[in-house]
């Protein structure tokens, strides 16, 4: 087939040269479906094309966004928030139970004071009563890798509504930003909840699937190059799914082997897949192959890498990507981006790079270092900042098809 938009470089300028176009179409098609507050799509660059290769609701890296983003970030807050209820003034923040992570904590510290930013007080929580366990107190405190002070209050469910559990501080919440992927779901029946919660807390690992994410991400993907006349192969990967996989016993190995070596027929010679894991966060349950082969006699470490992820989450449904091999390099290590999205819209951003991977590696994995990288400039005939323009598309229409996988889990 002969499109207007068929290579690489004719995909960049034409992002570039129809970047209101480009957003307002988004916009629309945004507009009838709501957003998740927060979002984080790592987006690959290959010779060939720019494809999201993961997307998360409860993102844990605002400490890596540079402060003119961080900026926007706090408007896009408050746009947010206004949706909602222009009064709001009280935002109760629920964290993850990790917090022995310090970089964590930095992140934490980041996120509260974007979200203050916006005009509002906030106050972090959590109904977790393992957080609290070490402690004889109602309150926990904690001092992040920059020194930064979290003070996290405990909290129980009265009514339909979080009640502080310390008798110094009300909580009075006008609104709950979820900063928790529920990997592990937190013990609270989110149906009985009044104060608006946003991200949604139906969506969280405990529920959502790489696999749908990525067939809503097709759909969007074929409707959006359909409408400007692109290749749709510039902005996807390949993927396929198998379910039922059990790595202990072995069990679906062969059909996922199959499955591997199906995919790489499509795809040109040398080409990797990534095995990964539908439920994995943090760079977990995620395995690099050239052939089925390489699943069948895979050794008993690797199996068991596989197996289970974040909070001993047994993974059973696999996603088969195709490898988009990076050629975005950082003093010379290999780089990926990834795009931050507050209500939809690209609000920041950083290089994720790693020297001690391959540029067909998955490089959010052990030795990976962040790199700041400003989003704020980007604007129409950006020919300075093409690529960063293509990211950003890339990551809104991955945030689009999230919506509508949003969506479908809340019915």
């Amino acid at each position: 087939m002969s499109y207007k938009v068929s290579t690489k470089a004719e995909l960049e300028q034409f992002f570039c040269h129809n970047w209101n176009e480009i957003n307002q179409w988004i916009d629309k098609e945004q507009s009838m479906l709501t957003q998740p507050l927060t979002s984080s799509v790592d987006v690959r660059e290959s010779k060939s094309k720019f494809a999201p290769v993961d997307h998360n609701m409860y993102p844990a890296g605002f400490n890596n966004l540079c402060s003119k983003d961080l900026l926007h970030c706090a408007d896009r807050f408050k746009e947010a928030f206004n949706q909602i209820n222009p009064k709001i003034k009280r935002i109760g923040l629920l964290p993850e139970s990790h917090t022995k992570n310090k970089y964590y904590l930095d992140h934490l510290h980041k996120l509260k004071s974007t979200i203050e930013m916006a005009g509002t007080e906030v106050i972090f929580f959590s109904p977790d009563k393992d957080l609290f366990k070490e402690t004889s107190s109602t309150t926990i405190e904690l001092e992040s890798f920059s020194g930064n002070s979290i003070i996290i209050h405990e909290a129980q469910v009265m009514d339909g509504i979080f009640q502080s559990m310390s008798p110094e501080i009300k909580f009075n919440f006008d609104a709950i930003v979820l900063n928790n992927d529920q990997s592990n779901p937190l013990p609270v029946k989110w149906k009985s909840i009044s104060t608006p919660v946003l991200p949604s807390p139906f969506v969280g690992w405990y529920k959502r699937q790489k696999n749908h994410h990525f067939k809503w991400y097709r759909t969007t993907a074929n409707q959006f190059a359909k409408h400007f006349d692109i290749n749709p192969d510039l902005i996807q990967a390949q993927f396929s799914t198998v379910e039922n996989v059990d790595y202990s016993t072995k069990e679906g190995l062969d059909e996922l082997a199959n499955e591997v070596d199906k995919l790489l027929a499509t795809l040109p010679a040398d080409s990797h897949v990534f095995v990964k894991a539908s439920q994995g966060t943090y760079g977990m349950g995620i395995s690099v192959v050239t052939s089925g082969e390489e699943i069948k006699t895979m050794n008993r470490k690797v199996r068991n890498k596989m197996d289970v992820g974040k909070n001993n989450l047994k993974f059973t449904s696999v996603l088969i990507q195709e490898g988009v091999e990076t050629i975005v390099k950082y003093d010379e290590a290999p780089a990926e981006v990834t795009i931050y999205l507050i209500n939809g819209r690209s609000s920041g951003g950083f290089m994720r790079t790693n020297p001690l991977k391959g540029t067909q590696s998955n490089l959010n994995s052990q030795g990976m270092i962040y790199q700041k990288l400003c989003l704020s400039d980007v604007k129409q005939d950006c020919d300075h900042k093409m690529k960063e323009a293509v990211y950003s598309v890339v990551a809104r229409l991955s945030t689009l098809a999230a919506s509508h996988e949003m969506k479908e889990l809340m019915e």
